[in-house]
């Protein structure tokens, strides 16, 4: 056998031979010439390892490494050792490294690699500590330099805290005295970025570290720790916050584990822990922390009151009177300017109420009494005062309780007097009494059945209080009022608001968001607004006065970007409610409905589709897409699917879809799509879709986007979906797959096919032909093709079904599917040629009008001769020759390729046939040879019927053909 003959696996024999001997130049070459002609991917992956294995013997490990990356993409996961040895031959360690793990992981039992990895690891350990010592000593001097400049002192510092992530990093700022200089830095340090970072440095050394956590706070104690958290700074206090809860982290792990520790230093733990928590807790009521500090020892409180066991932490809050000093902090009120204020923010009450159910949920089973007695005790010391300072604290402070401990709370308010005191500051004329007691009724509102005669007498002082002349008092109680029937409220037989009312209270919620007074009432009052907005945006004539105040609409929006989740969330319900986003079939959206449209009714008819589409184009010319877009980051759940249903009734307007585009709009969405609740999900890959049907996809999803957009697209092909939606979604999958046949092939791996399989006897013909289209374009990359029919034979005969369907488009749809599919595997066109249908489907393919129905036919005709060895015969005993004739004899057809296609068709046929003729003479003259004994006549006719059987097949890729002449198309 000459070289030229010889196949890719026999070169690879070759190869392996010469190795053995020693001789890995020449195995080289003869691997090389095994990779040049082999066309298995799997055995491709073989012979990139083998040669992979010369060139290692060879010392070439550059090229070591290129083919082991070659074979590792084919799965050939052997050439990962080959791989480790020649990166550390190129002392490229830390790869080497990896690769060893990887081996080990796969292969625990691996003696060899794990010696490998051993000495590898002690290496990289080696480089790692010296390039860090290196490092932290560069770092500390730079940011500890007084003539740097302040940009450099940042830099340096922002890589401190880098090292200080990694073990190896953190042990050597601790080694080179990096606590002492940081402690020293922050008390004279001005820049906040510098600050911010220094404290985050030595939260991370304690991180973890039992023996640096100890230093450290023998070192700069803990006092120092709550004096850094004293700030205005958010990012200060935040850093300070996560510094101690590291070094509570570390003290609470030891003793969770006192297996690993002796008695002693348990004991050191739980006393260091104890100084802590009592630190805190004394900090509670400090009149000199700021409002933000504040908010952070609570926290660290709620998060590590249940904290060690033996401690029984929450006993003891309680036990030194913690729960007053809390109960002090909830009755705190910004609206009174007394000497003995504290500094709180407008988030302290919340973050005061999450704090008492966490303490009263740990003392529940043995102390619950202890905690009732405190409240108690708190209530009945400030009652005892005559000023009604002291009873507005108290509403405020029980107010507290029913968003904390709801049960405590409806206990204090069924006490005698309390409820009589609530309802009589309701009925005042002083805005803060009003608003105090309204706050307090709805919050017992949430358990009915524990607070029943204030939930009686609250809707009345609600709906009093909705018609009050003062524009703060009047947005609370219709917030209040209207979340009340969101919740199924019973009482929805009285219209307590006459006609323009809506009106009257939007107008009054727009003039407190476009208040420009600065201010924390100011600010606060607006945010209520946006929430009053939230709903009475169901009123058309409140959305058509709404979308033209573009001052209003940006206050909204800048607000809800502050990140307060309540408001962002009432922002997003009205961008919802002004484009008719919502569902009105989902149970509680219909309630709600209900309840609003009842109380509010419509003024006017303003809610047709000229004026939904003018309000899409305002809302967009406010920016709301690039908005949008930020807020999409949110962890928020219903706040993302609130985003995704605005984006989808905004790309559902066609003129709008471009600038969806143009403002950035695909990425958030994408996003929205991959993660978020169910129907946010949907939504947002709804709008994906949209943009999908009208814009290029490579101009709609740009770079790594359009990859990523199929699988949300997939995924919402689903049998209880519409038609109309569904067919949208195979539309536009449509599109992504003519982009090119890396998409195609993307697309097929999503597993298109098993969705639209419930599609095939679809009483629809617009879902039918839909999905046969998507079927005829994926199968234009023959890998698809190939995959298909292997996957699922069944497709061949659901075509040949769809082919006989009356429509004449899925019709011409089914027969191009059919025959790519059959073009593209042999096994297809067996099974095609096999079945009492095909000479029937041929017929039908070349006596069709339709010129490009005649070309799919001789292609298929093509197809059939270079896969079957008799198909030949089969053709000439049909009349599919002078079928084919007459198209080649036929002028006045205009399709060019026809004629071109004929003739090659026909040439085929007539090679095929008497070629076939001359080897069964030849197979004849054999035999007669063999029985007569001519020996020498039997040799010769042996080998002339060996060449004539290895070039039987007719040498023509038709496949290539039939892209060239779409491509031509």
């Amino acid at each position: 056998m000459t070289e030229s003959d010889m196949s890719a696996q026999e070169w690879n024999k070759k190869g392996n031979n010469e190795c053995d001997k020693g001789n890995f130049s020449e195995a080289l070459s003869h691997y090389t010439n095994a990779l040049k002609l082999d066309e298995d991917v799997d055995y491709k992956g073989i012979y990139y390892q083998n040669r992979a294995f010369t060139y290692l013997k060879l010392s070439k490990y550059e090229k070591v490494v290129e083919d082991c990356n070659s074979a590792l993409k084919i799965c050939c996961n052997e050439a990962l050792l080959q791989r480790c040895k020649a990166l550390e031959a190129l002392e490229r360690f830390e790869e080497a490294y990896r690769d060893a793990e990887m081996i080990i992981s796969s292969d625990p039992n691996n003696k060899r690699s794990r010696r490998i990895a051993e000495r590898l690891h002690k290496i990289v350990q080696e480089r790692k500590e010296s390039s860090h010592s290196a490092k932290v000593s560069k770092m500390l001097e730079l940011a500890f330099y007084v003539y740097a400049s302040e940009k450099e002192r940042e830099i340096a510092m922002s890589n401190l805290l880098v090292l200080a992530y990694d073990e190896a990093g953190a042990e050597e700022i601790f080694k080179k005295e990096g606590v002492p200089k940081i402690a020293q830095l922050v008390k004279v340090e001005k820049n906040e970025e510098v600050i911010c970072s220094a404290i985050r440095i030595v939260g991370e050394l304690c991180k973890n570290n039992i023996s640096r956590t100890e230093s450290v706070m023998k070192y700069v104690g803990l006092p120092w720790c709550l004096e850094i958290m004293n700030s205005t700074s958010l990012e200060r206090v935040n850093a300070s916050q996560c510094c101690l809860q590291n070094i509570l982290n570390t003290y609470i792990d030891m003793n969770n584990k006192p297996d690993s520790n002796s008695n002693k230093d348990l004991c050191e733990a739980q006393k260091e822990v104890d100084t802590i928590m009592s630190c805190l807790l004394y900090s509670i009521t400090s009149r000199t922390i700021t409002g933000p500090a504040r908010d952070a020892v609570i926290k660290l409180i709620t998060h590590n009151i249940h904290c060690v066991t033996t401690l029984n932490w929450a006993k003891r809050f309680v036990e030194l009177r913690g729960v007053q000093r809390l109960m002090e902090v909830a009755s705190e009120m910004e609206e009174y300017n007394s000497e003995s204020l504290l500094d709180i923010t407008s988030s302290t009450r919340t973050i005061t109420s999450v704090c008492l159910a966490k303490i009263y949920e740990n003392v529940y089973c043995d102390d619950e009494k202890t905690f009732i007695n405190a409240v108690d005790e708190f209530i009945e010391d400030k009652l005892h005062s005559p000023d009604i300072e002291s009873k507005v604290r108290v509403v405020v402070a029980i107010t507290a309780l029913l968003l904390g401990p709801l049960d405590v709370g409806n206990a204090v308010v069924a006490k005698e007097g309390i409820l009589e005191m609530i309802l009589v500051m309701a009925g005042t004329d002083d805005v803060l009494q009003q608003t105090v007691a309204l706050e307090c009724i709805v919050a017992s509102m949430t358990k009915e059945d524990k607070a029943r005669a204030i939930v009686n007498q609250g809707v009345d002082i609600l709906k009093k209080l909705c018609q009050s002349k003062d524009d703060s008092v009047r947005v609370r109680a219709l917030v209040r009022f209207c979340k009340m029937g969101s919740y199924g409220d019973s009482d929805v037989t009285i219209r307590p608001f006459a006609d323009g009312a809506a009106k009257k209270l939007a107008e009054a919620c727009r003039r407190l968001l476009t208040n420009r007074k600065k201010g924390k009432k100011e600010k606060n009052m607006r945010e209520w607004a946006v929430k009053g907005l939230s709903y009475l945006t169901f009123n058309a004539k409140v959305k058509e006065e709404l979308v033209v105040d573009l001052e209003a609409i940006h206050m909204m929006i800048e607000i809800a970007e502050t990140g307060d989740q309540s408001v962002l969330f009432g922002m997003l319900t009205t961008l919802v409610n002004l484009c008719n986003a919502y569902d009105e079939h989902e149970p509680e959206m219909i309630e709600l409905t209900k309840f609003v449209k009842y109380h509010f009714p419509e003024e006017s008819e303003l809610d047709d589709d000229d004026d939904f589409v003018e309000r899409l184009w305002a809302l967009v010319a406010a920016n709301v897409i690039s908005v949008l877009g930020d807020l999409a980051r949110t962890d928020n759940q219903n706040c993302k699917e609130l985003i995704a249903r605005v984006f989808n009734a905004i790309c559902n307007e066609q003129t709008l879809r471009k600038i969806v585009v143009d403002d950035g709009g695909t990425e958030a969405l994408l996003s929205l799509a991959l993660d978020g609740t169910v129907k946010g999900k949907k939504q947002a890959s709804l709008a994906l879709v949209y943009l999908a049907l009208t814009i290029r996809p490579e101009v709609a999803f740009p770079g790594q986007i359009i990859t990523e957009v199929v699988q949300p697209i997939v995924n919402l092909l689903k049998p209880e979906c519409s038609v109309n939606e569904n067919c949208q979604t195979l539309t536009a999958l449509c599109n992504l797959a003519e982009v090119n046949d890396s998409m195609r092939e993307h697309i097929f791996k999503e597993g298109v096919f098993q969705k639209i399989e419930g599609f095939r006897y679809e009483g629809d013909h617009l879902l039918r032909l839909a999905s046969t289209n998507l079927i005829n374009i994926l199968i234009l990359s023959r890998e698809v093709a190939i995959q298909c029919f292997e996957q699922d034979d069944s497709q061949v005969d659901y075509l040949m079904l769809l082919y006989k369907d009356e429509n004449k488009d899925i019709k011409f749809a089914a027969a191009a599917a059919l025959v790519k599919l059959t073009v593209a595997n042999k096994e297809a066109c067996k099974k095609v040629f096999d079945s009492n249908f095909w000479l029937e489907f041929l017929r039908s393919l070349l006596t069709n009008p339709s010129s490009n129905v005649q070309e799919m036919g001789i292609i298929f005709v093509l197809s059939m001769i270079r896969t079957m060895e008799d198909v030949a015969e089969k053709l000439i005993e049909t009349d599919i020759m002078e079928l084919l004739r007459a198209l080649n004899k036929n002028n006045t057809v205009q399709n060019k390729n026809i004629k071109e296609l004929t003739s090659i068709a026909l040439e085929a046929v007539a090679e095929r046939s008497s070629r076939e003729a001359f080897i069964v003479m030849i197979r004849w003259e054999r035999d007669v040879a063999c029985r007569l004994g001519q020996l020498d006549l039997l040799n010769y006719l042996e080998k002339k019927l060996w060449v004539y059987e290895r070039t039987k097949n007719v040498p023509l890729n038709i496949y290539s053909e039939f892209g060239r002449i779409l491509t031509e198309r």
